[in-house]
């Protein structure tokens, strides 16, 4: 019994180091960050999303789901991938831009957290998790992971220079873009569902190919970056397919529905018709 109550501490402890790496991410964003430190930060939130990919499968496998467990998950995040990435962008690209950099910023960490806010609201109605095989809107891990990519492979290929003026407003571009994709109703997969076979090998190592080609004619940097925006494109298209299957069957729904009642109108136009045409019951048949 002691050692099945001890279960359910193993799964919070990677949440916990995953609260832990996005704090020293915060600490080293603190006052005049150089780049080298920025980066170091960028590795740090890199690692929070190891341990939290890990704490759900942890509990899964251990089967000590908790709703202490989903809470603590979720507060983690907001401090791991809301409020660590949002000063990490900031100190790197936007704190030139004035108000407007700041509140590109804020508006990164308070969509992730208010996105949070929507996942729990759906996992108390839904044992699946608020989705099943898709989630509802990006989850704030990536959004964070697609930031973290950039300075990550930013720095790596200049070589620890500082970001360039022509280069904030595309970054204030991207955060603004993935805070609306994190309050969104765009559909992203899970991969919950996902099991070892053909189809998975064939998907891996088309991945692997995929990397190795950016790794060769570009720089080994650009690899994460390809991957996030990957997944980022995917649930894009995923979303516009489904919305798009469903525009037309709705129109070939309402095109029934109209014939039917298109030939219930001529069907009694006829009887009415006909009616009309008989001859009576009581009179002579003749001229």
């Amino acid at each position: 019994m002691k050692l099945r109550k001890l279960m359910f501490v193993l799964p919070n402890l990677f949440t916990v180091t995953s609260i832990f790496c996005g704090f020293y991410a915060i600490t080293l964003c603190s006052g005049e960050a150089t780049p080298v430190q920025l980066y170091q930060a960028a590795l740090a939130i890199l690692f929070a999303m190891f341990f939290d990919g890990f704490d759900g499968r942890v509990a899964r496998l251990t089967k000590t789901q908790s709703d202490f467990g989903m809470q603590l998950d979720s507060l983690a995040d907001v401090m791991s991938f809301g409020a660590a990435p949002a000063l990490l962008v900031y100190k790197w690209a936007l704190a030139p831009m004035g108000f407007w950099g700041l509140f590109i910023s804020f508006a990164f960490m308070a969509c992730g957290a208010m996105r949070l806010a929507r996942f729990n609201v759906l996992a108390m109605r839904n044992p699946h998790g608020g989705g099943g095989s898709f989630f509802v809107g990006l989850p704030i891990p990536l959004a964070a992971g697609v930031l973290v990519s950039l300075i990550i492979s930013h720095h790596v290929a200049s070589q620890g220079e500082a970001l360039g003026d022509g280069a904030r407003m595309p970054v204030a571009v991207a955060a603004g873009a993935l805070s609306l994709l994190m309050v969104s109703t765009v559909r992203y997969r899970t991969f919950k569902d996902a099991r070892p076979g053909r189809k998975a090998a064939l998907v891996f190592m088309a991945m692997a190919l995929t990397g190795g080609f950016i790794a060769q004619q570009f720089h080994p940097a650009w690899v994460l970056v390809t991957y996030f925006f990957a997944y980022l494109v995917m649930g894009l298209v995923e979303s516009a397919v489904s919305v798009r299957s469903r525009l037309v069957s709705r129109k070939v729904g309402t095109g029934a529905v109209a014939a039917v009642a298109v030939a219930a109108e001529l069907d009694e136009d006829d009887d009415e018709d006909s009616e009309a045409n008989a001859a009576p019951d009581d009179g002579p048949a003749y001229l």
